[in-house]
């Protein structure tokens, strides 16, 4: 009772001015971080609703572009066969030809099996859009005559000679009064082709050398390809601390190296590499003046490790009675020409159907290659882990792991020389190796055969 009675008997003014004393106690900031606090609320809502939005935003792209890449920009069928074509995409359209009338339109719907025919050989377009609303893709399907081809996996030396000669880097020289010389300085650049030197073409850089050397210092017009297009351009040489007369370039004519020979058809035409050659310099594909195959013997195969590529390492006399076809084309699907009719009867095994892009599945395949000094190639087996059928880089649609114990104990994987070994799967042609994973060399990428057929 008694302490009720305190409680009532309280003093409010004293309440009140302890209240007051001790709120003047107070930091001042307590009233401006209190209405912050107000405002810095929907300001972080309006924050994490954007950052939320852009996650959608980026899944949905992300799945879009996946989307894409499933719908090949071109379709290939082969007439007079019934195939079955199942991309498991949310699209559907329609596919005309040129001279199509309305009522032969045909609707297709790519998100179930969709079973085609085509009976001519003919071009036609399919239109398709997502969820059958949003236009989508345009997409050119082709019927063609089927094909049988012979896989080789047969190692071959390749020379080739460049179109004119290739500049590869500019540079500078010391001169004849110590000075640093850069005659060739904004006038070429690595990438450059040199075509002629005053009107006269070049056979090789053993003459473009000679031609600088003998100038006297007087200007000289090169006639240049540059991505394509051709223009004169006029420079003087300099001399060095010899008193030879320089341009202050590097330069190459030929490359060279060891690859795989892909398939034979039966005109005796080669396809080989899966992918061009480039310089090593530039990068830049290399323009073909001419080029060669030769026989090559594998003396050495350095495994690969994670980080370091390995390397079948062959040995190749380049004499007139080596030389076994001719190279007409390098280009960004490979290398291609034709073999001599001796060396075509060498080849040995059955020609094959070509396995078309929407026939090859994940699973297991197979690469034929040649590991062995005068060895026959061999079949090791391999797993096809994703297919992308129209990836970015069209050397790289088919991934693949090497499962085969065998190759794994001789190379670790895929090793460079290995590039064109065909790949097989369900007693069809379906593609070749051309690159390898550097930090895992069980790993690598290969080029659908159909795209090679197509640049060949």
């Amino acid at each position: 009772m008694e302490k009720k009675d305190v409680v009532k008997k309280r003093n409010p003014e004293n309440c009140m001015q302890n209240s007051a004393a001790s709120l003047s106690h107070a930091p001042s900031s307590v009233f401006p971080a209190h209405a912050a606090g107000k405002k810095r609320k929907p300001c972080l809502r309006k924050i994490l609703a954007f950052w939320i939005l852009m996650a959608v935003l980026g899944g949905a792209g992300g799945w879009i572009y996946q989307t894409w890449q499933k719908i090949p920009s071109s379709i290939r069928i082969r007439a007079g066969e019934e195939q079955e074509l199942f991309l498991d995409v949310p699209v559907s359209g329609t596919i005309y030809g040129e001279k199509t009338a309305q009522k032969d339109v045909i609707p297709v719907n790519l998100n179930r099996p969709l079973t085609v025919q085509a009976s001519q050989i003919q071009d036609y377009t399919m239109d398709v859009k997502l969820f059958g609303i949003v236009p989508f893709k345009q997409v050119d399907v082709h019927v063609v005559e089927g094909q049988r081809l012979i896989p080789a996996g047969v190692p071959v030396g390749i020379y080739i000679k460049t179109e004119g000669i290739l500049v590869i880097a500019e540079s500078d020289f010391e001169g004849l009064d110590h000075s640093r010389k850069e005659p060739a300085r904004y006038l070429l650049r690595a990438g450059d082709y040199i075509l002629k030197v005053d009107g006269v073409e070049l056979e090789g850089k053993k003459q473009f050398t000679e031609q600088v050397a003998a100038s006297e210092g007087k200007e000289l017009c090169l006639t240049i390809c540059r991505d394509g297009q051709t223009f004169d351009v006029t420079v003087t040489p300099q001399q060095n601390t010899e008193g030879v007369y320089k341009l202050g370039i590097w330069i190459r004519d030929n490359a060279q190296g060891v690859g795989t020979m892909t398939y034979l058809d039966e005109k005796n035409g080669f396809g080989a590499l899966g992918h061009g050659i480039n310089d090593t310099d530039t990068a830049d594909l290399m323009e073909v003046q001419s080029g060669s195959l030769y026989k090559t013997k594998i003396v050495n195969i350095r495994k690969g490790i994670s980080g370091t590529p390995g390397e079948l390492t062959g040995v190749i006399d380049y004499k007139k009675e080596n030389r076994i076809g001719a190279i007409s084309i390098n280009s960004v699907e490979g290398i291609f020409g034709t073999l001599s009719q001796e060396e075509a009867d060498e080849i040995q095994g059955e020609a094959l159907p070509v396995g078309l892009k929407q026939e090859v599945k994940k699973g297991e395949a197979q690469i034929l290659s040649c590991l062995e000094e005068d060895g026959a190639p061999q079949l090791y087996t391999i797993e096809i882990k994703a297919l992308h059928l129209d990836h970015d880089n069209i050397n790289r649609g088919i991934e693949i792991q090497v499962t085969d114990e065998r190759l794994l104990e001789k190379t670790g994987g895929i090793v460079q020389g290995m590039s064109g070994s065909p790949i097989l799967q369900n007693g069809k042609i379906v593609g070749a190796v051309t690159h390898v994973f550097v930090n895992d060399p069980t790993r690598g990428y290969g080029i659908f055969i159909e795209n090679m057929l197509q640049a060949g």
